[in-house]
């Protein structure tokens, strides 16, 4: 048994290190941060705009438009990473398919630009 807990023990003294640290690391933000906020950094400030009375305001349509754009072009783009990494793998056919991918991206792309979607007036 005792051979047992000597292989065990650096990953006792591992745990008990991470957890001292992380309590630091936690504790110090009490005792160091600055303490005196100004009235500006405790004002409500959300998606662009300053808080008003209402929190049924109708916010424009145009921010949500540009921030779903925004989550449909951030997505389709995540998928070259994995393309990225294969790439030596996928072959010819794999090379192609993602190029027709990349143009029907670019054609929408550029079909918002057009119309106007990405701007912010």
């Amino acid at each position: 048994m005792p051979g047992l807990l000597e292989q065990y023990l650096p990953v006792v003294i591992f745990a008990a290190l991470s957890a001292v640290i992380a309590g630091a690391l936690l504790v110090a933000p009490f005792l160091l941060a600055y303490k005196s906020p100004d009235p500006e950094k405790l004002s409500a400030y959300e998606c662009g705009f300053n808080a008003f009375d209402d929190a049924r305001m109708k916010f424009d349509v145009r921010f949500y438009l540009v921030s779903l754009l925004f989550i449909i072009f951030d997505l389709e783009v995540a998928f070259l990473f994995p393309w990225a990494v294969a790439f030596n793998d996928v072959g010819t056919f794999g090379f192609w398919s993602m190029m027709v991918f990349l143009a029907v991206l670019t054609i929408g792309f550029v079909y918002e630009w057009k119309k106007g979607a990405l701007e912010w007036d």
